[in-house]
This record gives structure tokens, C-alpha cells and sequence, in this order.
């Protein structure tokens, strides 16, 4: 069972990280869906708010809480979200509460922080909550990519990303019951370095898809990663632990430069694509997620 201390901040520092990734889900399912499914659409901008307001409340919990690990990985906001956000709410027409973002923009790290029962409390609600509406969320995707599959939705999303963002979506699901019982997940290193071996190398399928055929040396560059990944998910128990480690960390830092500079290039237009600027922002964020968790598997 984890501490009181260590309880409090690693649920504040997952939430932070999970509940915007869920909330972009939701935004870019809304943003994909056709006008004429109101229902659809209605649901998923009532979700997408919903995560919001959590997320606007674990902002306020997690500021003099949170790590400065967490803060320097980069994986809750980058210097690009907020532009990104607001470039996106401008191509879309939908909206994003920037008001989050901006607060996260500002919180600090306290190491010495008081960990009351009270907070403590406070926090497993949170996780409860979480879980709660994030099954909603899970129903809502799986019932959407059902529909896509049987020719019945026109949903402007591939159905391997929808099977993508469920994925991400059930992987938080089992971090929140562990939570629940106080504890962590523990997880083997090829379960878990395969999990995001398998997501970096869909991104640079979806990238590659979303870019305009006139982008070939990005497009090439996509592909390019793919097969590294691809490799990998093949190797982890043909070789070293810590060669394995090195490997998916030196796959994991490249594709997040090239997520990075594809971010800048978007929010400056200077490529041609059909990427939402915040989705850039978006898998440069769990690039970030995933080299911090990496360190943590190497230390």
C-alpha cells in the first residue's frame, strides 16, 4: 500500500496527465463527428466538459504537490499547448477551456507540501470520480467504433485510432483501480514498454495518414519510425532488459523531436496536413509520458 504522501501525489500527477488526454479524446471525437448527429455530438461535448471540470480540479489540488519530475518531463502542458488550443478552437469551431491550461502553466513543485487526511480523502474522491466517468467514456467510444465498423457512422476518425484512444482510455482505467486500493500497477517491462512501443509507432501511422501527400520527407520519416517500432515490439525478450530499455528510449527521444518539430511546423503553417495542432501537442505529451516512465525502468 503506498503512503500517504506518495498516494496524494502520484494520483494528482497521473490524473493530471490522464484527464487531459481524455478530454482531448473527447474534443477530437466532437470535432470528427457530423453535424447531423446531434445526439452523438451533444454526449460527446457533455464528456469532454466533464473531464475539463475534473481536470480544472485537480489543477487546484496538485499545485505545491506535484513533482518537479513531473513538471520538467512535460508530459501535463508544453510551451505549445495553449497556442496549439487556441490555433485548434479557431480551425474547428469548438472550444476548449484555455483557463486549465493556463493554471497548469503555473504550478510549482513543493516537496515539503502538508499531506492531510483530509487531502488524502479529497483525492481518492477524485480517483473515484474519475473512474466513474471515464466507463462512460470507454461505452461511448467502443458503442462509436461499433457503429463505424458496421457502416453506420461517419465518424472522420480511422477506426484504429478510436481502437487507439480505447486503448489509452482502459490503460488508465486499471492505473484508477490500483489507485483505488492504494497501490500501483505492476506491470512486467515488456507488457509495459510494448503497451507504448505499440502506441509511438501508431502515431507515426496516423501522422503519416493525416499528412498531405506532398509532404514526402515527412511521410518518409513516419514510415521510417514505424518500422523502428515495429522492431521492437519483436525484441524485447530476444535481448537484454537494459538493452531494450536503451533502445525503446533512443526510438522514444527521436520520434519526440520529430513530434516536436511537426508541432512547431503545424502552429507556424508551414506543413500541409489534416492534423489538429492540439492532437500534435497532444502525442508530443505522451512521447514526453513514456520517456519518463522509461528513466524510471532504467534507474
Amino acid at each position: 500500500m503506498l503512503s500517504r504522501e506518495t498516494f496524494i501525489q502520484k494520483a494528482l500527477e497521473i490524473n493530471l496527465f490522464y484527464q487531459r488526454i481524455m478530454k482531448e479524446h473527447m474534443f477530437l471525437i466532437e470535432t470528427h463527428l457530423p453535424c447531423s448527429e446531434t445526439a452523438f455530438l451533444a454526449e460527446a461535448n457533455v464528456l469532454k466538459k466533464s473531464f475539463e471540470d475534473l481536470l480544472g480540479e485537480t489543477v487546484i489540488l496538485a499545485n505545491g504537490i506535484i513533482s518537479e519530475e513531473a513538471l520538467n518531463s512535460k508530459e501535463i502542458v508544453t510551451k505549445y499547448t495553449l497556442p496549439a488550443e487556441k490555433i485548434t478552437m479557431v480551425l474547428t469551431g469548438a472550444n476548449i477551456n484555455t483557463n486549465i491550461t493556463e493554471a497548469e502553466l503555473l504550478l510549482t513543485p513543493n516537496p515539503n507540501y502538508d499531506c492531510t487526511e483530509w487531502l488524502e480523502d479529497t483525492v481518492y474522491h477524485l480517483n473515484l470520480r474519475s473512474k466513474n466517468l471515464l466507463e462512460e467514456v470507454i461505452k461511448f467510444k467502443e458503442q462509436l467504433l461499433s457503429l463505424v465498423l458496421e457502416c453506420r457512422l461517419g465518424l472522420m476518425l480511422y477506426p484504429e485510432m478510436l481502437k487507439h484512444l480505447i486503448e489509452e482510455a482502459k490503460l488508465y482505467l486499471s492505473i484508477l483501480n490500483c489507485l483505488l486500493e492504494k497501490s500501483l500497477p505492476e506491470s512486467q517491462l515488456c507488457d509495459e514498454l510494448n503497451f507504448w512501443n505499440h502506441i509511438m509507432m501508431e502515431h507515426a501511422e496516423f501522422v503519416d495518414g493525416m499528412l498531405d501527400p506532398s509532404e514526402e520527407e515527412l511521410k518518409a520519416t513516419a514510415e521510417e519510425f514505424v518500422r523502428r517500432f515495429e522492431t521492437l515490439l519483436n525484441e524485447c525478450t530476444k535481448i537484454p532488459a537494459e538493452k531494450f530499455i536503451k533502445k525503446s528510449m533512443d526510438a522514444t527521444m527521436d520520434i519526440r523531436d520529430f513530434k516536436k518539430a511537426a508541432t512547431e511546423g503545424l502552429l507556424e503553417c508551414e506543413i500541409k496536413s489534416i492534423i489538429p495542432p492540439i492532437l500534435a501537442d497532444h502525442v508530443l505529451r505522451e512521447a514526453n509520458h513514456y520517456i519518463r516512465i522509461l528513466n524510471n525502468r532504467a534507474d
